[in-house]
């Protein structure tokens, strides 16, 4: 019993969710989003086998899925600083760097690391569905554009459903990274709760604690949104 300070947990818990959970969620939703829309683009550019552009996405989710997510954080944190900054000698733009959120550098490795997986997650989910699908919306006089939005895409969703679900909540967790590009999100309160107080395991453990119940509250809401898709694929059927 004297290991553990209940009462300075509880109160961590507290100050943990008022300092970092808004930037972990918000750091989650606009990441899905993001990686979402570019995991679905760079599927149907493999897809369609577009030139250039297939190679160059094959390239993108190589890179990204083997490399270390601390890794890409780090390069994209120093690195788009630098990249800025030579545009700005280099073409006279007065753009501030240090003005810039580093949470928007989180938006961008976040998203494009996301992205890559995604991408692999929607180019099976979409190959999953029947030929006959599409041959069938092309009978009745659909465009290939159509054919795809109305008929194709809803399936594909539906499919990857419980992938993405998964990788929902590995990004929540995933997040936690972020604070070593000085964002405060919920492992970064913890760290500087712990280290004010110095009760460094009351607080990883409050964190712990945090994360566990956010990722249980959306994996049943994906589980959710799962058997509500199915139901309606039975019902059609």
């Amino acid at each position: 019993m004297g290991i553990l300070h209940w009462d300075f947990m509880f109160k961590a818990i507290l100050i943990i969710l008022k300092d970092g959970f808004a930037n972990t969620i918000k750091l989650t939703l606009v990441t899905f989003v993001f990686a979402s829309l570019i995991g679905l683009i760079v599927a149907l550019i493999k897809i369609e086998k577009v030139p250039v552009l297939s190679p160059l996405s094959h390239l993108y989710t190589s890179f990204f899925k083997g490399t270390p997510l601390m890794v890409q954080i780090l390069v994209f944190y120093y690195g788009i600083p630098l990249v800025l900054n030579t545009f700005n000698d280099r073409y006279g733009w007065n753009m501030n760097v240090n003005d810039i959120p580093a949470i928007i550098f989180m938006y961008i490795v976040f998203s494009l690391c996301y992205g890559a997986y995604i991408s692999e997650v929607m180019r099976a989910a979409i190959l999953s569905v029947d030929k006959g699908q599409s041959e069938a919306g092309y009978t009745i006089g659909m465009s290939k554009f159509t054919t795809f939005r109305r008929i194709i895409f809803p399936q594909a969703l539906s499919n990857a459903l419980p992938n993405l679900g998964n990788y929902f909540v590995d990004l929540v967790k995933g997040t936690s990274l972020a604070f070593t590009a000085t964002v405060l999100e919920i492992l970064a309160a913890a760290k500087i709760l712990g280290g004010r107080e110095y009760k460094y395991f009351e607080s990883y453990l409050a964190a712990a604690i945090i994360y566990w119940v956010i990722c249980t509250l959306f994996q049943l809401l994906f589980n959710k949104v799962e058997k509500i898709s199915r139901r309606h694929e039975r019902s059609e059927n």
